[in-house]
């Protein structure tokens, strides 16, 4: 996750060298600087991402701890966070894949390779630390394991544009959940040793990855685009509320008729009537739907991953990711403190779960959540102030970092550049500093990296 360092690194290895002083004085982009009174960060760090990503973590958090039904009703912080949290987690995910190669550029040939090699040992180390978190002695369904499986389902589409990836992530919205709903009861139950828990993870969990990937996609795809544009901060947010009001409406015409919620009823409790759906409905299911009627698939309830769930989460993060890259331009200092969390979830989210674990303080009530927060959002300033990485961050980009640097060194020195002339984007395809080029960046090290420069305009 990213790091807030004001030096850029020296070429591998093997790799281009620097630009001369006169060439980098024309391709650097704005020198380090610091919000007044507030932290450094590298130029071209979009906070806002930081932000909605510290929003995520807290309403995972929220989903932990506070109740989700009261009275028969589903709580405030249900509504705004069961589901939505850990979608916009999710999709974030896949914005930050997409700034990390390439950007609006995304990454060809020897660079993608190099750059996929990472983020594959990326992945694994956070699936498999994610597995030991998964087995503490806590009630939380941890997301991490599911993180790690998507990554690497992720890199085949590292190569697509923004409207590439927005394309895919539609078909995968429409198609994966009745692709899912037709292999139940399908999927081989016995095989090789974790053959079991990489089944949960994949089809039947909390957060099957033949779904979720839409979450991943959707992100590679703003990921993509400018989000340095106040236009397109403003696209993002009015387009995403609207997809989400959309998908809500749809699904509430096509669900909410008599006959409908009698098969779903059904397929529940055979001698039950329909206003005891509505609590499940309200509380949301448990990774998928239940088999039974197809007409489950026209839910948007939370954790249904049914397209019309795919699409109102989407929308919802869409519209909190366009919402807090507006905030960052108006209130940066604030945004880049109170955002320091976004740039150190791994760790703090692993804290959280340790805290929530038997025996460990605080106690797990739901008047600890102030407590969890307070903690959270408090380090991740520290840290950000401190301009450091998180500690499980640092460990899993130096070890992805040795990954990518290994490649690079084994497939040998980078062929020479064709002469093209001019280029007409002057900082198109280079890091923030704009002293490497895109196959020699850092790019497999940094799935929360918010980093991406705007030929037209200065760092944010």
């Amino acid at each position: 996750m990213a790091n807030v360092p004001t030096g850029s690194l020296e070429p591998a290895p093997g790799t281009a060298a620097a630009p001369s002083a006169s060439t980098a004085d024309q391709l650097d982009g704005p020198p380090p600087r610091r919000f007044r009174g507030g932290p450094l960060v590298r130029p071209g760090r979009l906070v806002g991402l930081d932000l909605a990503r510290a929003l995520a973590l807290v309403g995972m958090i929220s989903t932990h701890l506070l109740p989700s039904i009261v009275d028969h009703r589903a709580t405030l912080s249900h509504q705004l966070a069961g589901g939505p949290s850990s979608a916009l987690f999710a999709l974030l995910a896949g914005v930050s894949l997409a700034l990390v190669t390439g950007r609006q550029h995304p990454l060809h040939g020897r660079a993608r390779l190099v750059a996929s090699v990472g983020l594959f040992v990326r992945a694994l180390l956070i699936y498999a630390f994610g597995l030991w978190l998964a087995h503490r002695p806590t009630d939380i369904a941890v997301i991490l394991p599911h993180y790690g499986i998507l990554f690497v389902l992720a890199l085949p589409f590292l190569g697509l544009k923004a409207r590439g990836a927005a394309i895919a992530a539609v078909i995968w919205v429409v198609v994966a959940p009745f692709a899912l709903r037709a292999s139940l009861g399908h999927i081989p139950e016995d095989g090789v040793y974790g053959w079991h828990t990489l089944q949960q993870i994949v089809f039947t969990g909390t957060y099957p990855a033949t779904v979720w990937l839409a979450y991943l996609l959707a992100g590679l795809a703003i990921g993509r685009l400018d989000l340095h544009r106040r236009l397109t901060m403003v696209w993002v947010a009015v387009g995403g509320g609207g997809l989400a009001i959309l998908a809500s409406v749809i699904s509430d015409r096509l669900l909410l008729r008599t006959p409908i919620m009698d098969r779903l009823v059904d397929d529940i409790d055979p001698r039950g009537t329909a206003p005891d759906l509505y609590p499940v409905l309200r509380q949301g299911l448990y990774g998928f739907v239940p088999k039974g009627s197809w007409w489950w698939l026209a839910t948007h309830t939370a954790h249904s991953g049914t397209p019309f769930d795919l699409a109102r989460t989407i929308g919802t993060s869409l519209l909190v990711i366009g919402v807090c890259l507006l905030v960052a331009e108006v209130v940066p200092r604030t945004v880049a403190v109170v955002g320091g969390a976004g740039a150190m979830t791994l760790s703090l989210y692993s804290l959280h779960v340790l805290m929530k674990s038997d025996g460990i303080w605080p106690d797990d009530v739901p008047a600890s959540f102030k407590i969890h927060v307070v903690v959270v959002i408090g380090l991740g300033a520290a840290f950000r102030v401190a301009g450091r990485k998180g500690p499980m961050e640092a460990v899993v980009a130096w070890v992805s970092r040795q990954a990518s640097n290994l490649t690079r060194r084994a497939l040998g020195p980078d062929p020479p550049e064709p002469n093209r002339g001019p280029d007409p984007v002057p900082n198109a395809g280079r890091d923030p500093e704009g002293s490497r080029p895109p196959s020699d960046q850092d790019v497999s090290v940094d799935l929360t990296s918010t980093e991406s420069v705007s030929p037209r305009r200065g760092a944010r």
